[in-house]
């Protein structure tokens, strides 16, 4: 009895701290993406195709990325099972948050594009 419920939490933290890798490996290249995107916009604004907030948009966003990712590799870092567990739900809003904020920036962008050039 008393092995399987070792093994119950084995198996348990084992699945929190693969959700912690997975938010840390994800958040990570979500910034790359959002800064990525952020030159692109750059340079449509230069070459007076569009002018948007995205871009300063992206950059808050891209912050919350990071702030996932930290969270994420500190739980992962973490001795303390409850800790982790904590940091890892804290993550994984964060994430979630900055997620919708990418779709409704990108809807911004797609609009201030598709819009006739002044």
């Amino acid at each position: 009895m008393e092995g399987e419920t070792n093994r119950r939490s084995d198996s348990s933290t084992h699945l929190e701290q693969d959700i912690c890798i997975h938010i840390f490996t994800v958040s990570s290249a979500m910034v790359g993406v959002c800064l990525t995107v952020i030159g692109l916009i750059r340079v449509v604004i230069t070459l007076g195709r569009a002018d948007t907030l995205a871009d300063d948009l992206l950059a808050g966003d891209a912050l919350l990325f990071l702030i996932s990712c930290l969270l994420s590799y500190w739980a992962l870092r973490s001795r303390s099972l409850r800790r982790m567990h904590r940091l890892e739900k804290i993550a994984d809003g964060i994430f979630i948050l900055a997620m919708i904020g990418m779709v409704v920036i990108c809807a911004l962008i797609t609009y201030s594009i598709s819009l006739p050039a002044r």
